[in-house]
């Protein structure tokens, strides 16, 4: 494995078009949109990519078969050499890369429900990937909530918002936050409860990110920040999309109550730390 340069990411951009999964996060590294590393098998002619952006999300695609890559990323996924201190979550592309990587992690490959360990394993998830439906959007139930109030997402609450799925750890920092993303935060009884933002925004694809406030939790806020965020999609042309880990389920459940359809699961890797 070895770490391309920036100035040379040009050379992924082509690669990454032959991949059919959801990859945004992927194409705003290479498109230096957003902060991230890109390991490739050869630094003047590779054909085997591994993208990884600040917050942890990964998609590794390219030729499987080569490997003497495929030992070097063993070890990194594996984290063999404590080179890594968090966790990072993988996609990949085409459906071969299952196999090889079966072979390769052997008994280091553990499904989610069965891991009883912190370190030295690859933990097994499902991914699964949202397609919208405008028509099941204007046709939910909607309720109103006393006592709430949105604004857009300011770097105020950029900075503020507690947990882990917030703008601050997609965008590099406010600035490009407030001016190339977009987010919808609720209050209620003037208390910072829901955020709803873009966790990557490219052309007129806009991902989904959302965060409660744990106390606020169950109380149908998120679905209200989320259709604000939505309703801006509608009315600027933006596609929305969504995806999340099976297990999951609120999230899962969520994007089904704002119109969401579930278009594909795939497999989701979780790299040792």
């Amino acid at each position: 494995m070895l770490l391309l340069d920036k100035n040379h990411y040009e050379k992924v951009i082509e690669p990454l078009r032959s991949v059919s999964i959801n990859h945004l996060f992927a194409r705003a590294v290479v498109e230096r949109r957003i902060e991230g590393k890109i390991y490739v098998d050869d630094l003047n002619y590779p054909n085997t990519f591994y993208v990884i952006e600040s917050y942890g999300m990964s998609l590794l695609f390219g030729n499987w078969k080569n490997s003497k890559f495929n030992n070097l990323f063993r070890d990194y996924a594996l984290n063999t050499n404590n080179i890594r201190n968090c966790y990072e979550w993988m996609q990949t592309f085409p459906d071969e890369w299952d196999g090889t990587l079966l072979d390769l992690f052997r008994n280091s490959l553990v499904k989610s429900a069965d891991n009883k360990k912190e370190s030295g394993i690859i933990e097994l998830n499902t991914r699964v990937n949202f397609k919208f439906s405008q028509e099941k959007y204007s046709n939910r139930e909607k309720k109103n909530v006393d006592n709430i109030l949105i604004v857009k997402t300011d770097a105020n609450i950029f900075k503020n918002m507690p947990g882990t799925v917030t703008p601050k750890y997609f965008w590099d920092n406010e600035d490009d936050f407030l001016k190339n993303g977009v987010g919808f935060t609720l209050f209620y009884n003037k208390q910072l409860a829901t955020t709803a933002f873009s966790s990557c925004k490219i052309d007129n694809i806009l991902e989904i990110g959302i965060e409660t406030v744990d106390e606020f939790r169950k109380k149908r806020f998120a679905e209200i920040a989320c259709s604000a965020l939505i309703d801006y999609c509608i009315e600027n042309n933006y596609e929305p999309i969504w995806s999340c880990r099976l297990e999951n389920t609120a999230s899962y459940k969520l994007a089904e109550k704002v119109g969401f359809e579930v278009a594909y699961k795939r497999p989701y890797y979780r790299l040792s730390k």
